[in-house]
């Protein structure tokens, strides 16, 4: 009878089942955080309004997670590479680090080129190129147009 509740354990799909019961929980502690905000209507917006229904999809598309984890087996995904993570959160660390003190150019060069080392597919002519175009197209929507107050570069 204990084997019989071992291999009935190792079929579930704990995995979806935890990460749906996660986004039930943070959707739950932000409406909670969120209890004294105003949520006025769709026509006249509260404070509390955005973070309420962000918050109450959270929790559906949790409960969804939820539901279907809860009525598959698990499959198990294989071997995992960590570096791609590992290189992505060195790119975002770094931007959020060089982003002051060297400006808002370097600091998504940074970005673009460290962390297109993620995929072993790219090609140094399509990552100059992309850096080029998305830090100008950065520059112009974020320092220029939004007026976010960053350096844009480090001189």
């Amino acid at each position: 009878m204990g084997s019989v509740m071992a291999n009935a354990d190792k079929t579930r799909d704990y995995p979806d089942i935890l990460a749906g019961t996660l986004m039930i929980g943070l959707g739950a502690l932000g409406l909670w955080a969120g209890r004294d905000l105003t949520f006025g209507s769709a026509a006249m917006m509260g404070a509390g309004y955005l973070p309420d229904v962000i918050c109450g999809l959270l929790i559906a598309i949790g409960g969804f997670v939820l539901i279907k984890a809860i009525g598959k087996s698990y499959e198990p995904i294989g071997e995992t590479n960590i570096q791609p993570l590992i290189i992505l959160v060195v790119a975002i660390g770094g931007f959020a680090v060089m982003a002051e003190p060297l400006g808002f150019v370097v600091a998504t060069i940074w970005l673009l080129v460290v962390g297109s080392l993620a995929d072993q597919e790219s090609r140094w002519k399509e990552i100059a190129i992309s850096s080029v175009i998305l830090t100008t197209f950065g520059a112009l929507v974020f320092i220029y147009g939004l007026g976010v107050q960053m350096p844009i570069l480090p001189f």
